[in-house]
């Protein structure tokens, strides 16, 4: 009580413009910052959305990206909300559709985030059953489907990793109706998710006023891209630009394009090795898109390690210098790769360290990596 207490009294001492760059610092989009920043005014400390179905290890955007984020927006006095959404996974068949095994899944998940540094003291751990057990919360559910066509709901199937020519069980379309009614059954001010839940905090915002409830802010920030870089959309609608993120974003689900949290030094080093990374080319690569959101959050400056015969060690004090560079061609991408890689091996060590350390979460690394991930 006394940690969260004196973290109200930090959001409360910083100035709504500080707050309100803090925020926008990790996001890809606002909608809409006038909001936002009534809503900073109005509140020191707004309570935030955010959720994640328990589905398998964790990798770089749930395991390292996610925490330095959340760094931040704790720092702007945001308190946060974090739904783990074990009937949403049940629904969406994650781990064979076991609740029991989705459960043990989240209960890993929350030691992934103390090894990374997360103080789960400013945040709220919920869990969706404990939501299902009310009857409000149902009624919610069916005053948003209610108001909610078919196409649209078809539309907000992106957000489970689905499209519509996947849908085999008419559970499904109760996902979108539910993670809209988990905003307001858990009184968030603002949702702050992936850019790839944008369909269904749309959703939220145009009903909840049509049922007599609020519209929330939403902050999305960007989703780390798979090391395949850029991948045919499998969205079905107009929306282009978000169908091929969708479909690029780095999924735990698809281990060839992904880096876990457990994956050792020489492993990282193999898979970024053999990483999508084009000489000269900025547009879909992700090695240079954790160069971005993840090495120039996490530290001050970036060195480029290299022979003194391909110009020696260079220091980086920003991405925009070392974008430049690679763009004319100055930064080989083998030596960006080698240096991202030990980037990311560092911010990967405490948690691998967690896990060999901590027994109860090591018998639930051992236990969940013997289940079959499904998606």
């Amino acid at each position: 009580m006394l940690k969260f207490m004196s973290y109200l009294l930090e959001g409360l001492c910083m100035l709504v413009e500080e707050r309100l760059k803090l925020i926008k610092g990790i996001a890809e989009e606002i909608v809409t910052e006038e909001e936002l920043a009534r809503l900073l005014e109005e509140k020191p400390s707004p309570v935030a959305y955010d959720g994640f179905e328990p589905s398998g290890l964790a990798h770089l955007p749930f395991g390292v990206y996610r925490p330095l984020l959340l760094r931040d927006l704790l720092k702007a006095g945001v308190r946060f909300k974090i739904l783990l959404a074990d009937w949403h996974a049940w629904i969406n068949n994650k781990m064979g559709g076991d609740l029991e095994k989705i459960r043990l899944v989240g209960e890993y998940f929350i030691e992934v985030w103390k090894a990374a540094g997360v103080d789960v003291d400013k945040v709220e751990f919920v869990w969706a059953s404990e939501l299902v057990d009310s009857s409000e919360y149902w009624r919610k559910v069916v005053l948003i489907a209610k108001h909610t066509t078919l196409k649209r709901a078809f539309r907000c199937l992106t957000i489970m990793g689905r499209k519509e020519g996947e849908m085999k069980e008419t559970a499904q379309l109760l996902y979108p109706m539910m993670q809209c009614a988990d905003i307001f059954q858990l009184e968030c001010d603002m949702t702050q998710l992936g850019l790839d839940q944008r369909r269904v905090n749309m959703l939220a915002r145009e009903v909840g006023p049509k049922i007599g409830l609020w519209k929330p802010v939403v902050v999305s920030h960007h989703m780390l891209l798979g090391l395949e870089g850029a991948k045919t959309p499998e969205g079905y609608d107009e929306d282009v630009d978000i169908d091929i993120a969708i479909s690029s974003k780095m999924s735990k689900s698809k281990p060839q394009t992904c880096i876990y949290v457990h994956d050792p030094p020489e492993l990282i080093a193999e898979k970024i090795r053999r990483a999508y990374c084009p000489p000269r080319q900025v547009e879909w690569n992700p090695i240079l898109d954790y160069a971005k959101h993840i090495v120039f959050r996490a530290f001050p400056k970036m060195l480029v390690e290299r022979p003194s015969k391909y110009g020696g060690d260079v220091e980086y004090e920003s991405y925009t210098q070392l974008e430049r560079d690679y763009v004319e061609g100055k930064l080989h991408p083998l030596d960006l790769k080698n240096a991202v890689t030990r980037y990311i091996d560092q911010l990967i060590s405490p948690i691998r360290e967690h896990f060999e350390k901590n027994r109860r979460a090591r018998q639930l690394y051992e236990e969940i990596s013997r289940y079959e991930v499904t998606r």
